[in-house]
């Protein structure tokens, strides 16, 4: 058995996404076999959506906001550093590793000089990212100076290499946790009415997760599959947008949006198909889970998650172009109206659970934490 390790992990926050549901599931494993963990957020535990391991040390730096002006950005990017170096002195981590960008520039501006390998990581496609040009140059500098860069996908991978030249890169995916855990907060799903069907979405109302998009897409359809209702679960900016679209489209009694929810096993279990309709996507644990319960997906083909967990027609079916609401539709239409399809996708989704389970995602980030040593 290989000897404990100190392991500090930095991010922004533990609020409900699926990078910080990752970061609780790996870090829960490290804890449970005897690893010292420490987790940093840089935001305040009132925004903890996910229970950590009990053996896990909690740190709040509270040091989160938003900048104006470039002056004001960088003190206020010195003040993290210092913050977090601080940490890193009392804590004397093996490694450090850093959760989504911001945070891994962070970590490793945080660690120089001192004796921490960090790793950063990357969680979501780089060419779609909001960030500031300051976040942008700062992450150029930092990532050549980690130890390891760790991405979801080869996209994500071959971009970083194209751009940041001597980058140490490693591609480890998010796991699929089985069986899907319910969690808090808990509402029941509607009780199944005979002869009706559920099409399922999940993710935060934000445009990024185009839920517009499938709006429009449901609208197209709604007519000819009077028998289905639409459900998207989860909360954010976007959900006056998305009513008022709903209500326009006159669709207030076939679409619901309930909020977040924790008992997502229960959802899973209730629906009759799931769509991902993301502009972008790291890699989506929602499609693998929702695969790993058997349900037939449709999912747009957007850079750069979905093709690295679907097989076109083989366990479920990738629409192209991405973020056109027309083509969704024929792909929603194409597949309720072939059962047989249905039945294979039922069948073949499943196996994400070996090809990305827990076990496996573990072993791959321990193969990079002895490298780093």
């Amino acid at each position: 058995m290989a000897t404990p390790k100190t392991i500090a992990v930095v991010i922004h926050s533990l609020g409900g996404g699926g990078a910080e549901r990752t970061l609780v599931d790996l870090t829960a494993c490290w804890a449970a076999r005897g690893d010292r963990v420490t987790i940093i957020t840089l935001s305040h535990a009132r925004d903890d959506a996910y229970p950590l391991h009990p053996d896990i040390n909690r740190v709040v730096l509270d040091v989160a906001g938003a900048s104006t002006g470039l002056l004001q950005g960088l003190l206020a990017n010195l003040g993290r550093v210092l913050a977090l170096r601080k940490e890193f002195k009392a804590i004397a981590p093996d490694v450090a590793l850093g959760f989504m960008t911001t945070s891994s520039v962070l970590a490793v501006f945080a660690a120089l000089g001192l004796p921490i390998r960090v790793i950063a990581s990357e969680h979501t496609h780089p060419t779609h990212q909001s960030l500031s040009p300051l976040w942008r140059v700062l992450r150029k500098v930092a990532y050549p100076l980690a130890r390891a860069v760790v991405t979801l996908t080869e996209g994500t991978a071959l971009w970083i290499k194209a751009n940041m030249p001597g980058v140490h890169l490693r591609v480890i995916p998010n796991p699929v946790v089985w069986p899907v855990a319910n969690g808090e907060p808990v509402l029941q799903p509607p009780s199944k009415i005979a002869q009706r069907k559920r099409l399922l979405a999940v993710g935060r109302l934000h445009p990024e997760k185009g839920f517009d998009l499938l709006i429009e897409a449901f609208r197209l359809i709604a007519a000819q599959k009077s028998e289905w209702d639409l459900v998207i679960l989860g909360d954010g900016s976007a959900r006056s947008t998305l009513q008022a679209q709903i209500e326009q489209a006159d669709l207030v009694r076939r679409i619901d949006m309930p909020g977040r929810v924790g008992n997502m096993a229960d959802w899973y279990a209730s629906a009759d198909m799931y769509v991902l309709s993301s502009r972008v996507e790291g890699l989506s644990n929602t499609l693998l889970e929702s695969m790993a319960m058997g349900l037939p997906v449709v999912s747009f083909d957007c850079d750069t998650g979905p093709r690295a967990i679907i097989t076109h027609g083989v366990d479920g079916i990738l629409v192209r172009p991405d973020g056109d609401s027309m083509a969704l539709a024929q792909a929603l239409l194409g597949l309720i109206d072939d059962e047989p399809l249905q039945q294979k996708l039922r069948t073949d989704a499943p196996r994400v659970r070996e090809r990305f389970s827990l076990a496996s995602v573990i072993a791959r980030w321990d193969q990079l934490l002895e490298e780093v040593e």
